[in-house]
């Protein structure tokens, strides 16, 4: 299996999680009063912990290893607390934020759950944000390509599309851009090999170097994950390449269930 971790969680029904996230909450308020609202994300990992375990729950993990892989490519995950089969995420925030739930749902899809909670200890009162999901492992690996607009350029942007369509099989959608991001630099040889510092100029102007992955000659890639909009991308990403004697950008966009595969060349190639 690509996913591993030491929890094996069951996916707990909805009137399971809230029985389970009643008492969670209670001890939840009572770290806050007694450890305040200025304390790192840790400290209240482990009050909520012991708290925990003194109530009578059977098993309280933090920081629990969760570890993806494909071929030689491991990256590990530490989700915050996991109390019998209950899924949290514990922040030290001013307030909770998008990409506090990005990585939230992360977790779940990793670990084939449909129900966590975001806690933050920061807010003048407890902060408590349920998410759930209706997809599955199953529903997540059947995804639909998309590639009416790509040109394969090189060997190299056959390998990197190939790559990409192997990880979705394997992983599925609709994980965090960036995990699929960093198993796509491993394969095309590192960061090392394929991070360039690509000069800037505008009308022969200046305008110093921008960080890039290029993997093949005079061809960078992208990758988002944009469910909107992906014209104003589009536009932006042919003003970049503008910028640059580069000669190509090819975007992967990750849209929920949909991947799509552009080409975009710049004017007159």
């Amino acid at each position: 299996m690509p996913i591993h971790c030491q929890a094996n969680l069951r996916s707990l029904t909805a009137d399971e999680f809230d029985a389970l996230d009643y008492r969670v909450m209670g001890h939840a308020y009572a770290s806050q009063n007694d450890l305040g609202r200025l304390c790192d994300e840790c400290a209240y990992e482990a009050d909520m912990k012991a708290r925990l375990l003194a109530d009578g729950f059977k098993s309280v993990q933090i920081q629990v290893p969760l570890t993806v892989t494909h071929g030689d490519f491991s990256k590990t995950y530490r989700p915050d607390l996991i109390a019998d089969d209950a899924l949290y995420e514990l922040k030290a925030d001013a307030n909770l934020a998008r990409e506090h739930e990005a990585q939230l749902y992360n977790y779940m899809f990793l670990l084939g759950i449909q129900r966590g909670k975001l806690l933050n200890f920061c807010a003048p009162k407890v902060q408590g944000k349920l998410l759930a999901t209706s997809l599955t492992q199953q529903e997540r690996r059947r995804f639909v390509e998309v590639g009416d607009h790509w040109s394969e350029l090189s060997p190299a942007c056959g390998a990197l599309r190939r790559t990409m369509l192997a990880l979705l099989q394997d992983w599925g959608a609709f994980l965090e851009a960036g995990l699929y991001q960093e198993a796509l630099i491993h394969f095309l040889g590192g960061l090392s090999n394929i991070e360039r510092r690509v000069n800037l100029q505008r009308n022969g102007l200046d305008l110093g170097t921008q960080r890039m992955l290029v993997h093949a000659n005079g061809v960078a890639f992208r990758l988002t994950a944009v469910t909107e909009g992906q014209e104003h991308v589009e536009a932006h990403l042919r003003r970049l390449l503008a910028l640059t004697k580069l000669n190509a950008i090819q975007w992967t966009n990750l849209n929920h269930a949909q991947v799509e595969f552009r080409t975009i060349l710049k004017a007159g190639e």
